[in-house]
């Protein structure tokens, strides 16, 4: 089960929890491995699981939608929520002008108004990016009546070798800010994954949390699901925010986070196929078809290594040394020709690309096999953007010497500074060239 939670399209909560857990530590942005489902996907699952969760319906259309409300027996309000992948719906702008991605309605006409407004436009939040996310469902459900609303996660961190809870008497608000406002606020139980939760801690947490007394066993019982969901399930994070205490005394989850771990995809057929692809980046997409991993960011130098921990000190030494990478992208151990030729697909459809950065470490593949592997993929799909290539092991001399004589628009670099240097001098002459529409050589020195 994966121990960092980090998001396909930025940060996820995951991520930002860990850095709550230790705050002094900076802790660089890694590639992550999980699915990420619809909140009412997520909350049908948490209701087939015995915990608590609103009415609520999926719905397609604004009709679906009203016909969704006209379920709920007895004389109810209702809620819309627009259902995206994405965190910071609340603050969201739809680009229909309506603003906000959760919206009360006391009427059907309203339910109708809201979803007709909210489906089919795309909805930008601060994990979007400006080009949003399209709209292609809502979640219709009661509204309930809240005496107190709480945080309540679940997820694996290393700090604590094995899952931890966080939780808040804060909950219902950004978790990031109350970290940073009232960290005496943020509660962290580890909790030892052969025993798992035990009673008296869930009393505790209860009771520290502020449940009313005539909640507390009901507060226990569903915390104690709720952790027993995450393991059951691979997840790699669970939150639940808020997790409140309805005016009646009942405990409920009024919206559902859970990330799980695609290595356990094998276990949990069920729930992979709850995937929404329409969510997801096609480059992503096309990259997990070829073992590939791809993370989209928002600079112009293409990354192309195998290995997570050179990816990051590659994006790292380009950014030292002026540049913006334009994404992380991971071919693995093998390096193949066909999983280059892929990649090399996948960084040249990126309008934003100017020029690509190629760091690849010949352990068990030797750098001359490498070196043609990639002349070959290059010449596969006439890549046009300039290629800096670092090699770095065994034949390496050998790999450089294949570069530097392919004729293709590459140049070999010494090392990995000397790499991020060309890279980045590469990409302004291009970024230059595209803009006063002039051919370049790139064989010029730089």
């Amino acid at each position: 089960m994966a121990l960092l939670t980090l998001g396909r399209s930025g940060l996820t909560s995951g991520f930002r929890l860990t850095q709550m857990l230790r705050p002094s530590v900076a802790v660089p942005t890694e590639q992550r491995r999980f699915l990420n489902i619809h909140e009412h996907a997520c909350q049908e699952q948490l209701k087939q699981n015995g915990i608590n969760t609103a009415r609520g319906g999926v719905a397609f259309t604004p009709e679906q939608a009203v016909a969704v409300a006209k379920s709920f027996t007895g004389d109810v309000d209702y809620v819309v929520k627009a259902q995206v992948l994405a965190g910071g719906r609340g603050l969201g702008v739809f680009t229909s002008g309506l603003r906000g991605g959760v919206h009360l309605c006391s009427s059907l006409d309203q339910v109708h108004h809201y979803a007709s407004m909210m489906l089919g436009s795309k909805l930008v939040t601060k994990q979007t990016g400006a080009e949003g996310r399209l709209v292609s469902r809502v979640f219709v459900v009661e509204r309930l009546y809240i005496r107190k609303e709480f945080y309540f996660a679940v997820l694996m961190d290393r700090t604590f070798n094995g899952p931890v809870i966080i939780a808040s008497s804060r909950g219902g608000m950004d978790i990031e800010n109350v970290a940073h406002e009232t960290p005496d606020l943020i509660i962290k139980e580890p909790i030892d994954i052969m025993k798992g939760i035990q009673p008296q801690q869930a009393h505790d947490l209860a009771l520290r949390l502020g449940f009313s007394a005539k909640a507390i066993p009901e507060a226990m019982e569903q915390m104690t699901k709720l952790y027993n969901y995450f393991l059951k399930s691979d997840a790699t994070l669970l939150e639940i925010n808020p997790f409140v205490e309805t005016h009646d005394g009942k405990v409920v989850c009024l919206d559902a986070k859970v990330n799980y771990d695609e290595n356990a995809s094998y276990r949990q057929n069920k729930i992979f196929e709850l995937r929404d692809p329409g969510q997801e980046d096609k480059r992503e997409q096309a990259a997990s078809a070829f073992n590939l991993n791809y993370i989209g960011l928002d600079g112009n130098i293409g990354c192309l290594v195998n290995g997570a921990g050179l990816a990051m000190a590659t994006m790292d030494i380009i950014t030292l040394r002026g540049g913006k990478p334009a994404n992380f992208l991971d071919v693995g151990g093998g390096a193949t020709e066909q999983q280059v030729t892929e990649a090399f697909k996948i960084l040249s459809s990126d309008p934003k690309v100017e020029a690509i950065l190629v760091n690849i470490f010949g352990g068990i593949m030797r750098c001359d096999i490498i070196a043609l592997g990639i002349i070959a993929a290059a010449k596969k799909i006439n890549l046009s953007l300039p290629l800096v290539v670092r090699l770095q092991g065994t034949n390496r001399t050998e790999g450089a010497r294949i570069i530097e004589e392919s004729g293709l628009k590459m140049i070999s670099a010494t090392d990995l500074d000397d790499a991020a240097i060309k890279a980045v001098r590469m990409a302004q002459i291009n970024e230059m060239a595209r803009s006063l529409s002039i051919k370049v050589s790139f064989e010029m020195p730089i």
